[in-house]
């Protein structure tokens, strides 16, 4: 889990009833930094997917995995010194047993990933 380590929530609002923004600070201290990469540190990928991830599960109240990533877009790469802040948006319909998602990752108006599948 990355929560409380990785990252921090800051806020959390509801704008619809199936949908839910986050705002998080990235830490960048965290070791995770140094391997990836030294002196120029950059949130890996599938730690912006696992940070998706819990937060969707934490919003259902349920333990959620991705079941199918149908359009996963990486934009801009997040350097932690440059965009410590970001907001998470996260729109999602419960189908079949799982859940039909839309996720955005951004600063501003900066896109840095766009994510639409399911989670299980």
């Amino acid at each position: 889990m990355l929560a409380g380590k990785f990252y921090t929530i800051v806020s959390q609002q509801q704008p619809a009833e199936n949908s839910i923004h986050y705002t998080i600070d990235w830490n960048g201290a965290h070791p995770i930094f140094e391997g990836h990469f030294p002196g120029q540190p950059v949130v890996p990928g599938v730690c912006m997917m696992q940070t998706i991830q819990e937060l969707l599960s934490a919003a259902v109240g349920k333990k959620l995995m991705v079941e199918k990533a149908s359009n996963m877009k990486f934009l801009n790469m997040i350097d932690p010194r440059v965009s410590p802040q970001v907001t998470v948006e996260i729109g999602f319909t419960e189908e079949e047993g799982g859940y039909k998602t839309n996720a955005v990752i951004k600063h501003e108006a900066t896109t840095f990933l766009k994510f639409q599948g399911r989670f299980k």
